[in-house]
């Protein structure tokens, strides 16, 4: 474990001596390294479209968190035109996205074969620890290095937002995504041709979603008519806010294991609620009953998930509207129609998963700093993600090539317009641009010109309803002491909640007979004292 009092002063001797180091370097033309703020984003705007200038590109390593339903590759044309344009060469350490945060943490932990540079992460839960321990940069320090990141800011009205991600030392220690608007992207899919055909309404709660799911499995005996995309974690964040709660791997404080209470504007402990136990009984009524798949129990690939609906296994799904063309591409029936539907009403009302109009981002490992062209890079990834070029690259592609301008009208390449797959998916999977591990500005109605008129009535008709995606609950003010205790907390409690969570969905735990020794048991792990740290700990 990384050891925080002395580790901490050798990242501080270690930084400033970079940052004097940098300070005193010279370029290659003989000038100083240290240009301002508004003379660096002029200079690097003009190394980007000229790169035949420089002399020899800039290196640097990257972690890359990936996902099976978008798997990477080096080849995309975003990587090409990103590598070319800014004159860079990124080697690309892709992870599996189910490895992902395990393969940062032992990387933060211990410092061995850290790259110089993580995407899609935040410091949320263990990452607090380790920024207040001295393992990550924090950059807010070198906002002057990041013109670019800081424009967006701007002229997003982020401020307030950039300044909730502060530890409690006051310094932010990533560089988050950035959103002008949150949408809705995910959510219910299932056959909409089914409901006509068998005479069923639209649902519109949980309730009304276990009866649909009953009359498509007694019309089809063999199926399993609910699945999941990549495991229960996207089920979990997509259904658990209409219970009141928010737990597992993607909860959306980063506790995992505790929720937010909206109106008394505290923690409480989610994992062991009444609440929770409400949600589990609801869907492990769907898994007894054959209504649920139990292979969303483990991770099921696209291609597998994909499969399932157009062949008829499945009818229904949580997943992202994005998908939808892929299947509805793939399915063999006539009159095959999938629909996205509205958040469903549960105890606590009709919720979608939190959001925040900031994500996960890029975050320097405090070995980072070592380098002597450290502000360069911190310069060069603000270029790449930050910028208006850049961004666009990452959000479109290569104007010209997937996209060309008529006026300030987007038109997508005849082939991307055409694809079965649909405008967003093929500019993912083809391209690689709108991924959420590269693409760090989000600008709403640039993003909605991906998708079609019935997305854009979803949304309007989303926006409508009452509070329908809540905000992502505020981060405790940690020090680093307190950090590391609430770190060494939550491991073991996480640990202990999936191991029940698939006992209790599963039918091999009772919640009847076993919910108490399943409470006991992470009280004895302290998951009082937990939540308590989060409440003490609230910025004031």
């Amino acid at each position: 474990m990384f050891k925080k009092k002395s580790a901490f002063l050798a990242l501080s001797f270690v930084m400033l001596t970079s940052s004097l180091v940098a300070c005193s370097s010279k370029n290659n033309n003989g000038e100083s390294a240290s240009p301002s703020p508004s003379a660096s984003a002029s200079s690097s705007s003009q190394a980007s479209t000229t790169p035949e200038n420089a002399e020899k590109p800039l290196k640097f390593s990257l972690f890359y968190s990936d996902n099976a339903t978008l798997p990477f590759k080096e080849d995309w044309l975003v990587v090409q035109e990103v590598e070319k344009r800014f004159n860079v060469d990124i080697d690309f350490e892709v992870i599996p996205i189910a490895d992902y945060q395990t393969k940062v943490s032992l990387a933060l932990n211990t410092g061995n074969n850290a790259p110089d540079v993580i995407l899609y992460q935040s410091t949320k839960g263990e990452n607090a620890s380790l920024a207040l321990n001295g393992a990550i940069v924090p950059i807010s320090d070198y906002s002057d290095w990041t013109p670019n990141f800081n424009a967006k800011v701007a002229e997003f009205g982020l401020e307030k937002d950039l300044a909730d991600l502060n530890l409690k030392d006051g310094k932010r220690y990533y560089l988050p995504s950035l959103f002008d608007k949150p949408f809705y992207d995910g959510g219910l899919i299932l056959r909409q041709d089914l409901l006509a055909k068998y005479g069923l309404q639209a649902p519109k709660t949980f309730d009304d979603l276990y009866n649909v799911l009953k009359k498509f499995k007694a019309e089809n005996p063999d199926s399993y008519p609910l699945t999941i995309l990549a495991g229960p974690r996207v089920l979990y964040r997509m259904t658990m806010p209409s219970f009141g709660i928010s737990v597992g791997k993607n909860g959306a404080d980063g506790s995992r294991t505790l929720s937010w209470d909206y109106e008394k504007q505290t923690y409480f402990p989610g994992a062991i609620s009444d609440q929770y136990k409400e949600y589990m009984k609801f869907f492990s009524k769907l898994y007894a009953e054959g209504l649920l798949d139990p292979e969303m129990a483990d991770p099921i690939d696209g291609d597998k998930w994909s499969t399932k609906l157009a062949t008829g296994k499945s009818f229904a799904s949580y997943a992202y509207y994005d998908q939808i063309g892929g299947v509805e591409g793939a399915a063999t029936e006539a009159g095959f129609d999938l629909q996205m539907f509205p958040p469903l009403e549960g105890p606590a009302g009709a919720h979608h998963q939190q959001k925040s109009r900031t994500g996960a981002g890029v975050m320097f490992p405090k070995k980072t700093a070592d380098r002597a062209d450290f502000e360069q890079l911190v310069k060069k990834i603000d270029e790449i993600f930050f910028s208006e070029e850049g961004s666009k690259i990452w959000g479109l592609g290569a104007e010209g090539v997937t996209y060309t301008m008529d006026g300030d009208k987007i038109k997508y390449a005849d082939e991307i317009v055409n694809s079965p797959n649909g405008i967003y998916k093929t500019m993912q999977l083809n391209y690689g641009a709108g991924s959420d591990v590269t693409q760090l500005v989000w600008v709403n109605a640039r993003e909605m010109t991906k998708y079609d008129e019935n997305y854009s009535q979803i949304n309007a008709t989303v926006a409508a309803m009452k509070d329908p995606i809540q905000a992502i609950p505020p981060t405790p003010m940690f020090d680093d002491m307190t950090a590391e205790e609430a770190a060494s907390l939550q491991t073991p409690l996480y640990d202990t909640f999936e191991v029940w969570a698939d006992g209790f969905l599963t039918g091999k735990k009772s919640l009847d007979k076993d919910w108490d020794k399943y409470v006991k048991e992470m009280q004895m792990l302290q998951i009082d004292r937990f939540t308590q740290m989060y409440n003490d700990n609230l910025k004031k």
